[in-house]
């Protein structure tokens, strides 16, 4: 009797699993059961780790630099910054992710400026995976920058372009357009752009830095998901394309600018018209969101009486109309509030030093515009539909 009452119990609990696991993948937020993979990422139950015939991005843990990896269903990549130089830590955490995407060589490499957390990891890279056609916004930089130029020309002789804003880059299958480069902006207004109104009494910031200026950033088309990737864009720079005329329309997905530190970045007038659905925040342990920036400095007109705007980086992306999910590569140790960070399930990483396993990110992008967000960390996944 107890062989078969402890039979029954061990049958009604594997249903119960199953059907909790069925209900999940079922509920409305899109939750959906993964399975593990290498390199601190995760993939969708039933999907191989390389050729998913989606369009596929990964966000890689370089704690508070930026390198986002892209794969084209036609198998085509592209990779933007290589994170900080530290001992190859992040070279070797994207050339993982490069493997677990089943990727021989990278065929384009963006370098969005040369500051040592977006060009650090390039040397060592250079010698781990075979890399194509470099892309940047030119040879002007400060002194302080040199050597990351210097590394930079080294790894990319005869295979180099400077591009422009409106220049697009010949990544196979999906459109990516350049929006800044080396100061400038796209001039073109892009579908769904127009006069905005957010702009009326907006805050203005004075520029931090020429080199954040510089930034190459670029808008990945594929059918109806936009995903706007500005890197480390300033707030001026980002009211010049919000302001008077919103240049880009509304996009999908975005990842923050300067890592989510939004005293010098995430204007409310750009975040308002560019009303993304999906927010991926690039941030460390101890850099970006919930960073203080004393240096920031405003310049509005004096007697101009500023629309009032939320002060918490968090708290300003979660206010956005119509923002359905947004996820976090750290959790802020600079700002623990819970209530100044996303859900848990939705954030990375948890813990600094030793501790802290470099688990990224993905999404992975379906041709009718139906994508899957998925953490590193828990497996956690929710699917969204674009506008």
């Amino acid at each position: 009797m107890k062989r078969l009452f402890s039979g029954l119990v061990a049958a009604v609990l594997a249903l119960a699993a199953e059907g909790l696991m069925l209900a999940q993948t079922n509920s409305a937020a899109g939750t959906r059961k993964v399975s593990l993979t290498k390199s601190g990422f995760l993939a969708p139950a039933g999907t191989p780790d390389a050729q998913s015939h989606n369009l596929d991005i990964y966000w890689i843990d370089v704690e508070g630099g930026a390198s986002t990896l892209i794969v084209t269903p036609s198998g085509e990549s592209m990779l933007i910054d290589t994170g900080w130089m530290v001992g190859d830590r992040d070279a070797k955490r994207i050339y993982e992710a490069a493997q677990k995407a089943g990727l021989k060589k990278i065929d384009y490499v963006v370098i969005s400026h040369f500051h040592a957390d977006h060009v650090g990891g390039l040397a060592a890279l250079s010698k781990m995976i075979p890399m194509g056609k470099f892309y940047d916004h030119g040879d002007t930089i400060e002194k302080e920058n040199q050597q990351w130029l210097d590394s930079y020309t080294t790894a990319s002789a005869g295979k180099r372009t400077i591009v422009k804003p409106g220049d697009e880059i010949p990544l196979k299958g999906v459109r990516v357009l350049v929006i800044t480069s080396d100061q400038k902006i796209i001039t073109k207004t892009l579908p769904g752009g127009g006069p905005n109104p957010l702009c009326a009494d907006a805050e203005q910031i004075a520029p931090l830095g020429n080199e954040n200026q510089r930034v190459l950033g670029v808008m990945l088309i594929y059918g109806k998901f936009k995903f706007l990737n500005l890197i480390d864009l300033d707030w001026e720079k980002e009211m010049e394309l919000a302001c008077p005329v919103n240049r880009l329309g509304t996009v999908t997905l975005y990842q923050t600018s300067r890592h989510g530190a939004f005293d010098g970045a995430g204007a409310p007038a750009f975040l308002g018209a560019i009303r993304p659905q999906v927010v991926v925040v690039n941030n460390g342990p101890r850099k970006g969101m919930g960073q203080v920036d004393n240096g920031v400095k405003s310049i509005t007109p004096p007697g101009t009486q500023i629309t009032p705007y939320e002060k918490v980086a968090y708290l300003r992306l979660a206010k956005l109309p119509g923002i359905e999910g947004i996820w976090q590569q750290h959790l802020s140790l600079l700002d623990k509030d819970p209530n100044h960070n996303t859900s848990e399930d939705m954030i990375a990483n948890l813990e600094d030093g030793p501790a802290d396993k470099g688990n990224g990110i993905s999404a992975s992008v379906g041709r009718d515009g139906k994508f899957t967000v998925t953490n590193g960390r828990n497996g956690f996944s929710k699917t969204y539909m674009a506008h």
